[in-house]
C-alpha cells in the first residue's frame, strides 16, 4: 500500500480541462505533464505538447470541443521530453511555427554515438523513476503527474523549434498579448508565458505543487538553485492571478499565487543555506542530508510536500553542483572497492554469518539495505532480502519516484532470480 499522502496527491492531476480565463484553458491529469490552449482572435496558440502522441491526440480532442479554430502556433516553455513529444498531432501535418528559448537543448535531439556518454544508465534510471513496467496499483503517480496515463508515442511526436527566442520580448498571440520571459529553474531553458492583460502566467517547470525536483534521481545535470530561486522572486514580482504550471493544477488568486512561489523559493533558500553552513562546519554529506528538514513556517505547506523532488537528494546536489564530490575529509580521497569493503565489514561482524544475523536481527531497514549489498558484493544470495527491503520501503515514502525506483529495482532482482533458477 502506498503512502496516504501519496495517495492524496494525485488530485493535483485528476483528468480535467479547467478555464484560466476568457478562451484561455490547461489540460491537466492527461499525461505526465499539462497542455495549455490560448485562442486568438482567428486561431490557436499551444504552450507545450505533453509526452507523448497518443496523449496529444486526447487533449487535443478535448480543446477542438472548446475551439475549431485552426492552431498557429506551438510554445515550449522548455525542453523537457515530457513538454515536447506531442507537437507533431497538435502541428496536424502543416508547417507550424514552434517557438523555443534559444538555448533550447533536448535529448530527443540525435547524439553522436562517437562520444562516450552514461545512456544506459540513464534509461535504466529514468525506467525506475517513472516505474516504467510496473502495474497501476504500485505506480501510484510519478509525483508531478499521473501514472496511469496514455504511453502510446511516448517521444515520438517531438518537431524542432523553427524560431528561437534570443531575448525576452512581447508578441502578438493573434489579438491576446504575451511577453515571453526567460527564467531559468528545472532547465537553463526556461521560458516562461506572461499575459499581462490577462494576468496569467504560464511558469513551465518552475513551479508546481510539490517540493522542487531540485535533482532528478535518474540523472541530471546541476540545476542551478540561486537561478531557479531568482526565477521565483521573478514570479513573484510580475503579480499574477492565475498561474497554470507545467504539472499540477492551476493556482488562482494573486495572494495564494504570491504565496507558493515565495514559500516555494524560501525552501530552496532554505536547502542551499543548510548546507551550505553544514559545508562550511566540516560536516559529512551523509550529516548533511540526514539532518535537513523544512523550517517550522514551511513544514506545513502541502505543496512543498516531498512528492517529486526531495529535501535530502537536493542538499547532496547542492554540494556536488558546487563544489564538487570531494567532501573535504581527506579520507575520501581513496576509496575501497565494494568488495574489499564488504569483507571488512564482514570481519567486524565476526563473519559473513554476522552479516546474515543482521537481516533477521535489526530493526533498521536502510541498514538491512547495506548489509544487502555487502553480501551480494560477497557473493551471497541476498538479493531476494533486498528486494523485500525495498518494497516494505516503498510503503512508507511519499516521494513517488522514491518509491517508483524501489518498486522497480525490487522486480528487477527477482525477475534476475527467477532467471537464474530456471538456468
Amino acid at each position: 500500500m502506498a503512502h496516504p499522502d501519496l495517495l492524496a496527491h494525485r488530485a493535483q492531476f485528476e483528468k480535467s480541462i479547467t478555464r484560466l480565463g476568457e478562451g484561455i484553458y490547461t489540460a491537466v491529469g492527461y499525461a505526465a505533464s499539462n497542455v495549455h490552449m490560448i485562442e486568438g482572435d482567428s486561431s490557436i496558440t499551444i504552450i507545450d505538447t505533453s509526452e507523448s502522441t497518443k496523449a496529444a491526440e486526447n487533449i487535443l480532442a478535448e480543446f477542438q470541443k472548446l475551439s475549431d479554430k485552426p492552431i498557429a502556433r506551438i510554445i515550449y516553455t522548455h525542453s523537457h521530453r515530457d513538454h515536447i513529444s506531442g507537437a507533431t498531432v497538435f502541428a496536424q501535418g502543416r508547417d507550424v511555427p514552434i517557438l523555443a528559448h534559444h538555448g533550447f537543448k533536448s535529448d530527443l535531439v540525435a547524439v553522436s554515438d562517437n562520444v562516450p556518454a552514461p545512456n544506459m544508465a540513464l534509461g535504466r534510471r529514468t525506467q525506475a523513476q517513472f516505474g516504467i513496467g510496473l502495474s497501476g496499483d504500485e505506480r501510484v503517480s510519478l509525483g508531478c503527474g499521473p501514472g496511469d496515463r496514455p504511453m502510446q508515442g511516448l517521444g515520438a511526436g517531438f518537431l524542432p523549434p523553427t524560431q528561437v527566442i534570443e531575448a525576452e520580448c512581447d508578441i502578438d498571440l493573434d489579438g491576446v498579448l504575451a511577453r515571453l520571459i526567460f527564467a531559468p529553474g528545472e532547465t537553463a531553458d526556461h521560458m516562461m508565458v506572461w499575459l499581462p492583460e490577462q494576468r496569467i502566467l504560464f511558469p513551465g517547470d518552475n513551479w508546481y505543487y510539490s517540493f522542487p525536483n531540485l535533482y532528478a534521481i535518474r540523472g541530471t545535470a546541476y540545476r542551478d538553485f540561486i537561478a531557479w530561486a531568482n526565477s521565483l522572486d521573478l514570479i513573484a514580482g510580475l503579480g499574477a492571478e492565475v498561474m497554470a504550471p507545467g504539472h499540477t493544477n492551476p493556482v488562482f488568486g494573486a495572494e495564494q499565487v504570491q504565496e507558493v512561489v515565495t514559500t516555494t523559493r524560501d525552501a530552496i533558500m532554505h536547502v542551499v543555506s543548510h548546507t551550505a553552513a553544514g559545508m562550511n562546519a566540516g560536516q559529512s554529506m551523509d550529516d548533511i542530508a540526514a539532518t535537513i528538514s523544512l523550517p517550522d513556517h514551511l513544514v506545513d505547506k502541502p505543496w512543498l510536500g516531498e512528492f517529486y523532488g526531495k529535501l535530502s537528494w537536493s542538499a547532496r546536489a547542492y554540494a556536488v553542483g558546487t563544489l564538487g564530490w570531494y567532501d573535504g575529509n581527506p579520507t575520501h580521497l581513496g576509496c575501497l572497492s565494494s568488495r574489499s569493503r564488504a569483507e571488512k565489514i564482514a570481519a567486524l561482524a565476526g563473519g559473513i554469518e554476522g552479516l546474515w544475523d543482521v537481516l533477521k536481527n535489526d530493526d533498521d531497514p536502510q541498514w538491512k539495505l547495506e548489509v544487502c549489498d555487502h553480501l551480494i558484493a560477497l557473493d551471497q544470495p541476498a538479493e531476494a532480502q533486498k528486494a523485500e527491503l525495498l518494497t516494505t520501503l516503498s510503503e512508507t515514502e511519499i516521494n513517488a519516484t522514491a518509491r517508483n525506483t524501489y518498486l522497480w529495482e525490487a522486480k528487477q532482482l527477482l525477475s534476475r532470480i527467477s532467471e537464474g533458477s530456471d538456468t
